[in-house]
């Protein structure tokens, strides 16, 4: 997209019909999803996470699209609503990125977008993405996961405190996180020596001045990308568009990150696709996106591994795939932490919906992504798992039968007080080799073994 198109879009915001928030998410989302879920007659089968439902993914698509032409986006800076062209819609499906390069020299990685049941590998992109996390676990945390040699990219969380000071959205601590994160992530690749290596980063930049800090030598290069979000639902700020614009001239990769709530204003699973798949849709222009990062959230359970959420990924990656392909990109975020099996469960479950329905995976958010508990080693049972899922040639049918007996080994986490958030990255990891703990070694061969015996082919 160019420049005059994308400005003439952002304009949209300032001179389109103008509505309250309140009015939007009653009026608009849930009237409009819900109208659209008793047309085609949506409905899911908690049985069945991983479709085999040609027509099902295609009224989905039909659907997606019909919700983003007669609602627009919301632009919570203005109050107003940027409304699209079906022309425009369909141009930008068009359009979409099918390939693309991320990272340089021998450490660059192509990213293609995947079929249903493909064997092309899944892209295993690596890190605690969007965690709260202390400084002094911030670098061995990410050095974890560099040292994997199954990632093929990086990404990181958020820097909670620099040099004992709180981080603060649009202070000067933003600027402080943000560039010593920078310093952080090519620490480790330099330490890995996979200095080449893509970056999805600046996840300590809150608004978009923590954006304009991460761009620049060492620190963002025109290789790696960053996040222009859309909130829930189907909203966007002046502040993502900025983000998004701040990349047109320097050239770094624009992921639309959408994180649509499974129970929330768009009713269940199949009236959250819907709006997750309009949101991809709708960032192709509005966030000039080049990939997409498809993030549900359960509103009781949160997690991406609670049956909705895995549901929503499947049907969402096949849509694209069978319609209009699409480099998706899945964040597995589980509610369980290090130190316990029912994280690698969940992992295992998460990542054979995402590679054998045609997505990519990036993660890991333990413990919801809400403590410092995740580490290397379940990042490297999720790349793992994907390559093995995809290189067999596994079937959703075979897929399905493994999640299920998957679910029936975590889902009671999710009554659980604290969502079994574990333990901290230093009471799983030896802080001085970066290397498990036995006991968290331990139980990563004892998961493995269990994934072989139900069918996984390492």
């Amino acid at each position: 997209m160019d420049t005059k198109k994308f400005l003439e879009i952002c304009a949209r915001g300032k001179t389109g019909p103008s509505v309250e928030k309140d009015d939007w998410d009653l009026d608009y989302i849930i009237d409009g999803v819900r109208d659209l879920v008793d047309e085609y007659d949506f409905s899911w089968d908690k049985k069945v996470i991983i479709p085999n439902d040609e027509k099902l993914l295609d009224d989905m698509f039909e659907a997606a699209k019909k919700l983003i032409v007669d609602l627009g986006i919301y632009n919570m800076s203005t109050k107003r609503i940027i409304h699209f062209e079906r022309e425009e819609i369909e141009e930008g499906l068009k359009n979409m990125k099918t390939e693309l390069v991320m990272g340089e020299g021998k450490d660059a990685v192509t990213l293609k977008a995947r079929k249903i049941e493909d064997d092309l590998l899944p892209v295993v992109w690596a890190g605690n993405p969007g965690c709260p996390t202390p400084e002094s676990l911030y670098y061995p945390i990410i050095l974890s996961a560099a040292k994997e040699p199954i990632i093929d990219l990086l990404t990181c969380g958020s820097l909670v405190d620099v040099d004992g000071y709180a981080v603060t959205s649009g202070d000067v601590t933003e600027v402080v996180a943000v560039r010593r994160e920078m310093e952080y992530l090519h620490r480790a690749l330099k330490e890995t020596g996979r200095e080449g290596m893509g970056l999805l980063a600046a996840e300590s930049a809150v608004t978009e001045v923590g954006d304009y800090a991460a761009v620049g030598e060492k620190r963002l290069r025109p290789c790696d990308s960053h996040l222009v979000a859309m909130f829930n639902e189907l909203m966007i700020d002046n502040g993502n568009l900025v983000r998004a614009a701040n990349s047109l001239d320097y050239g770094m990769k624009n992921a639309s990150l959408a994180c649509t709530m499974v129970g929330g204003l768009a009713g269940d699973a199949p009236g959250a696709t819907i709006v997750m798949l309009a949101s991809i849709i709708a960032a192709n222009l509005v966030c000039m996106a080049d990939y997409h990062l498809c993030h549900p959230i359960h509103i009781q359970d949160v997690a991406t591994t609670a049956r909705g959420c895995l549901w929503l990924q499947s049907v969402l990656c096949q849509t694209f795939a069978k319609n209009a392909p699409a480099i998706i990109v899945c964040d597995l975020w589980p509610s369980s932490g290090a130190m316990t099996k029912e994280l690698f469960y969940e992992v295992a479950a998460n990542t054979i919906v995402v590679t054998v329905s045609g997505g990519h995976l990036e993660g890991l958010g333990s413990a919801n992504g809400n403590k410092p508990n995740g580490t290397g080693l379940e990042v490297r049972l999720m790349g793992e798992v994907g390559k093995a899922v995809a290189r067999q040639k596994m079937t959703r049918e075979q897929a399905n039968e493994i999640v299920l007996k998957l679910l029936d080994k975590y889902e009671h986490v999710f009554r659980m007080e604290d969502g079994n958030c574990g333990k901290p990255f230093n009471e799983a990891y030896d802080m001085e080799t970066i290397t498990p703990l036995p006991e968290w070694q331990a139980m990563y061969e004892e998961v493995k073994a269990e994934l072989t015996e139900m069918g996984i082919q390492f």
